[in-house]
């Protein structure tokens, strides 16, 4: 009788042991099921598969795995943000009206990640319309977080790290506008990359609804790999990226400027007073750069990108409600606009910024347009002196479950302190205004056992450094960590 599979090893060594026959595509494909089986019940992350067409797709990656013509994701399962379109599969969304909709074509990485061999098993959960930071929707219910089911996994890609942190999937693809793939990768304790705007296509991901989509990717959003390593995002970023034409070969990655923690500048923005941040966050980030000073980089705490945090924010938080107001019903757009005399410019609480950023009128966008280049010029300054700059991925781990009606009416706890939910929004704003690249790594747990992250952000198009310096820490053992559940 065969070993049981390691389905919590990371996809590269997975691929390892399918590439040596040590089991099949198969085999792994089964045992995801298994596992599936097993703990989906009560994490609800796996919200639509096909099983007959996973089945068959594993028999022909056996095929070319037995005859050496194996791609270089052949074999591995896989699950799909439900987010992204997957042709043959019911792609909601997270909205009741679209829970039975079957795409006909795939999203562009999803079609990418389909011709690179992977095996894929089904659509994981997300909030409705990907607008929240948690994973829930009338169509599919309540996702829970695999380290204490009564937080939340957070969101919008809360399903996805779920399912990569409890070994349902090999990886997992997400997409980010506001924190979507690093604040539910923070919270679940695995890698998530948000990468540099404009490297993977986006063309075939709601947000914008299906009917409303347009060729060029959509203002900040981009869509990025979810993994158990840091290798693991070195392996599918390569497959990812590219124009939305999937046919053309992938876009060229650079090297990483630096491989090795010696000689590394590092920068580290723990926490600010714009953007208040919970002590055990704080320290994790502060962990991560003690952990790297100690394998030889150069660490300094003092030194900030010259930008205003609020500057940043504001920036992005703009452009961000716009992006997502596009989308919104009219009338429900309308009811948000209507809002906006209600605020001067200048007020940077949230329901302004909403309010303002949903009545984006060309004016502005041009405005925003200005002060965006104005802020790439000051962080393209920085990353002359500094090769990345290490921040929190969110101001708080993993939150208990909170769905109140009103986004606006619920609160994070810092620190003892009540702070705007929308706060999620905060640190995400200055890698994602920028069009940055961004990795949330796992740093260690918590006191009440829930995991801790670390963003790493790197000069625009430099993903493979961010991913680098994410693997330099995953040597000095930080990184990912089976959650209790899925243990064996």
């Amino acid at each position: 009788m065969a070993a049981p599979i390691d389905l919590t090893a990371s996809a590269t060594q997975l691929r390892e042991a399918l590439l040596a026959r040590r089991f099949s595509a198969s085999d792994l494909l089964e045992a995801s099921f298994a596992r599936i089986d097993a703990l989906n019940p009560s994490l609800n992350a796996v919200v639509a598969q096909d099983r007959d067409a996973a089945r068959a797709m594993a028999k022909a990656s056996d095929e070319r795995l037995s005859n050496g013509t194996a791609r270089p994701l052949e074999g591995l399962a896989v699950t799909i943000k439900d987010a992204f379109d997957v042709a043959g599969l019911p792609s909601s969304g997270g909205l009741p009206a679209y829970r039975e909709r079957l795409p006909e074509q795939d999203a562009t990485a999803v079609a990418r990640l389909r011709a690179a061999g992977v095996v894929i098993i089904g659509k994981t959960n997300v909030p409705v319309f990907s607008g929240d930071f948690q994973s829930y929707n009338p169509a599919h219910g309540v996702t829970n977080n695999p380290w204490d089911a009564g937080h939340s996994p957070g969101g919008s890609s809360g399903g996805a790290c779920v399912s990569v942190a409890t070994g349902m999937a090999a990886f997992e693809l997400g997409s980010d506008l506001g924190g979507s793939i690093r604040w539910p990768a923070h919270a679940c304790g695995v890698y998530g990359l948000k990468t540099s705007w404009g490297l993977v296509s986006t063309w075939g991901v709601i947000p914008p609804p299906p009917e409303r989509r347009t060729p060029r990717n959509a203002d900040l959003l981009v869509a990025g790999p979810i993994a158990r390593s840091a290798a693991d995002l070195d392996l599918i970023l390569p497959v990812l990226a590219g124009p939305r034409d999937a046919t053309i070969a992938g876009s060229s990655l650079p090297p990483p400027r630096r491989t090795d923690a010696r000689a590394l500048r590092v920068a580290l923005w723990a926490d600010d007073a714009f953007a208040p941040v919970d002590a055990e966050v704080a320290d994790a980030v502060r962990e991560a750069g003690r952990w790297l000073a100690d394998a030889g980089a150069v660490v300094d705490e003092t030194v900030r990108p010259s930008l205003r945090f609020s500057e940043a924010f504001e920036v992005y938080a703009l452009l961000n409600h716009a992006v997502v107001a596009y989308g919104l019903p009219p009338k429900v757009r309308a009811r948000i606009q209507a809002q906006s005399p209600n605020y001067p410019r200048g007020d940077l609480s949230h329901q302004a910024l909403q309010a303002r950023g949903a009545g984006m009128t060309p004016s502005l966008y041009q405005e925003i347009g200005q002060r965006r280049l104005t802020l790439k010029r000051q962080w393209a300054r920085f990353f002359q002196s500094y090769d990345v700059l290490l921040c929190p991925p969110a101001p708080v781990a993993a939150i208990p479950h909170d769905h109140g009606p009103d986004i606006h009416a619920r609160r994070l706890n810092v620190n003892g302190t009540e702070r705007p939910y929308l706060d999620f929004l905060l640190w995400a704003s200055l890698a994602t205004g920028a069009d940055l690249p961004a990795l949330s790594a796992p740093v260690g747990l918590s006191r009440n056992g829930l995991p801790l992250g670390v963003q790493i952000i790197a000069p625009f198009g430099e993903d493979r450094l961010a991913i680098a310096v994410g693997a330099m820490l995953e040597r000095a053992d930080c990184g990912y960590r089976t959650p209790p559940i899925a243990a064996p």
